[in-house]
């Protein structure tokens, strides 16, 4: 369950953060430590988030957080990026992954299966194309539901 002030510090912090052309993805309030930690996820909707976009968003955000008094007590605020998803969900991250092992899941079944499992090729507006044992395979997009990246692969 999430802390009752979070959805007051995600409605502050998202335009500040979307002012420096970032996205704020998550936010945490760890009360169970001394002193509570808030944690905010941020993501670099250009490039790779880097430590320059989290010393960004802290500074930016620091001051105007303690003014607001959201937070009445001591807190350390910690700015982070959320890492890695296992789901492949826009063009830099199938640009990104492209010959990574992933699994193809289907709302309803493709020439028999609902899970595909390859070399990702890409993906264009109609189709997921993946490399089984140097065989192309071309999904439809509009029956993928998801593409994962396969672990340990």
């Amino acid at each position: 369950m999430s802390h009752p002030l979070i959805p007051q510090i995600i409605k502050f912090a998202t335009p500040i953060a979307e002012s420096l052309g970032l996205e704020l993805v998550g936010a945490v309030f760890h009360t169970n430590q001394h002193p509570p930690v808030l944690r905010l996820d941020i993501r670099n909707l250009h490039q790779d988030t880097g430590l320059d976009d989290c010393e960004r968003m802290s500074h930016a955000i620091e001051e105007s957080l303690d003014a607001a008094n959201i937070i009445s007590e001591p807190y350390l605020l910690e700015i982070s990026s959320p890492g890695i998803s296992k789901f492949l969900d826009n063009d830099r991250d199938f640009i990104a992954f492209k010959g990574f092992s992933v699994i193809v899941n289907t709302s309803e079944p493709y020439k028999g299966k609902n899970q595909w499992m390859g070399q990702l090729v890409g993906r264009d507006l109609t189709a997921i194309y993946i490399n089984q044992k140097g065989r192309q395979l071309t999904i439809p997009r509009s029956l993928t539901m998801t593409v994962e990246l396969q672990e340990g692969k």
